[in-house]
């Protein structure tokens, strides 16, 4: 019988609420795994892609970002007054990089150093955009580049 006085096997308020409140901490705990899981792969796909549509579709063509007023991504380059065979370094671990974050979706192991790679060559291209005294602007998509890279180096 209730009298307003609780018994010792009464649970209180505060222990009926504790298995929702722990529950609800490994739902929270869940969806930031899958959300930050699908931040990384989204950061790889943008950086991976990106860079093989520069490299690949776009390496002849005239962008807004190009060095200088090069006209095509060699020209970019000799603008910096780096040798061509930069240009095929540049070119080897740029697209290797980018290879390596997109299969990192499979390959998780791959991730961390293609990042920290991809994060180094963007420093060198913002670098190289403000030795010429090209705008701000130019620099644009590599320091976009290089925050995506940092997430996935520090996520």
């Amino acid at each position: 019988m209730f009298n307003g006085t609780s018994s010792t096997s009464a649970k209180s308020a505060s222990d009926l609420l504790r298995p929702v409140l722990v529950d609800d901490k490994a739902a929270c705990s869940v969806v930031s795994r899958k959300a930050m899981e699908f931040l990384r792969i989204a950061c790889q796909v943008v950086i991976g892609l990106g860079i093989l549509n520069v490299w690949f579709l776009r390496c002849g063509k005239k962008t807004p970002y190009r060095g200088k007023d090069a006209t095509n991504l060699k020209e970019e380059f000799a603008a910096y007054g780096l040798p061509s065979g930069v240009f095929v370094l540049v070119g080897i671990l740029k697209v290797g990089a980018a290879l390596a974050l997109l299969a990192g979706i499979f390959l998780p192991a791959l991730v961390q150093p293609a990042a920290i790679v991809m994060a180094v060559l963007m420093l060198g291209a913002i670098t190289m955009h403000l030795r010429v005294g090209d705008p701000p602007g130019k620099s644009l998509p590599a320091a976009a580049l290089l925050v995506l890279s940092l997430v996935l180096i520090f996520t």
